[in-house]
């Protein structure tokens, strides 16, 4: 069961879920429970002339139909919707269909969710101050022990700091910090992704990785010490290195993970290499939740031209974790015991 929020009502995040549902073999991969309404879907449904796809209206999360996609209500009321603005009620929205989907997510009813893009002004209030969807369910599950984590295959780039300004970021930069995402981000890799003993790579902040204090002493007093010590403690972990050769020269092909220090410096050459396949993972949760790598895209909104590969990437990657998450939770559970030989054995 992977449950969907419906993002920006004014985005292209209906878009993307009405075409990557819309192929009868995704009903063979998961059930799908959009939490929105009836009213929003079938507006979104006329406008890009969707006439062939079909939902199922449930009144409840007990007993889901499946291999159907199913439509739970958050809300009866018709609300206006503009696509391509920004509205007030795009954000409102937004977070009404994320926050029910939380609850459900929180008490089993679904496996996973799946969340379509939000705007991360208009959702900004005194009721959700959260700077996105991940800084929310951050505080809602994780209590501070996630870690913002972008797929495309083997390249998974996590992040030091997530949605801050660039002027904060190198005081945001601790030793106990970055020891605390590299333990988050090796556990995950092992029991998230099946990797025995994961290599990870940490970025340094400064151009060339601060070239000997040259540039920035950030790498000397705080990164470096940080992977030794993180090291010592039996974690796989190298760097720093300098950004720009690192993802020039490929480097990261000889990881399982990359630690960026800030949101650029990961995201740009992840999405300049996978934009279309890229996913979000916020790992390190008790829950598993994935999301496409891009944003509302009002730009294009209501036009029939969105792309919705990376939304059809997230579900198939929220349903390989809940794969993954399960089987090494069996494995762990029934490891067998090892036992000193007796006489008769070596006899």
């Amino acid at each position: 069961m992977v449950g969907i929020s419906q993002g920006d009502i004014n985005g292209i995040g209906l878009e993307t879920i009405i075409k990557t549902f819309s192929d009868p073999a995704m009903l063979e991969v998961c059930t799908p429970v959009l939490f929105s309404a009836g009213k929003t879907l079938s507006y979104h449904k006329k406008a890009l002339m969707a006439d062939h796809f079909n939902y199922n209206m449930i009144n409840g999360l007990d007993n889901i139909p499946a291999r159907k996609f199913n439509l739970y209500n958050c809300y009866n009321e018709e609300v206006a919707i503009e696509l391509g603005k920004e509205t007030l009620l795009g954000g409102q929205y937004a977070v009404k269909s994320f926050q029910v989907a939380c609850e459900a997510l929180e008490r089993g009813k679904i496996d996973a969710l799946v969340t379509a893009p939000i705007n991360k002004h208009n959702t900004h209030s005194d009721t959700f101050p959260y700077s996105g969807h991940t800084s929310y369910l951050d505080d809602r599950f994780g209590k501070g022990n996630s870690i913002m984590m972008l797929i495309s295959g083997d390249l998974r780039v996590a992040l030091l700091t997530e949605h801050i300004p660039v002027a904060e970021v190198a005081a945001s930069i601790s030793v106990e910090r970055i020891l605390k995402k590299l333990s988050i981000l090796n556990k995950t890799l092992k029991e998230d992704f099946s990797i025995e003993k994961p290599r990870i790579a940490v970025l340094g902040l400064n151009p060339h990785a601060g070239d000997g204090g040259t540039l920035g002493k950030e790498e000397e007093t705080i990164i470096a010490p940080a992977i030794k010590k993180a090291f010592q403690d039996g974690i796989l972990v190298y760097g720093p290195y300098p950004a720009d050769g690192f993802f020039g020269n490929m480097a990261f092909k000889k990881f399982d993970a990359v630690l960026a220090m800030y949101h650029d410096q990961g995201l740009i050459p992840f999405k300049y290499m996978a934009f279309e396949t890229g996913v979000n993972f916020t790992a390190g949760l008790p829950v598993i939740r994935t999301s496409p790598d891009h944003g509302t895209a009002y730009d294009i909104a209501g036009k029939n031209k969105a792309n919705e590969a990376s939304f059809r990437h997230a579900v198939y990657t929220a349903v390989d974790l809940v794969r993954t998450r399960k089987e090494y939770k069996t494995l762990s559970s029934n490891k067998l015991k090892v036992t000193a030989p007796s006489q008769q054995d070596g006899e």
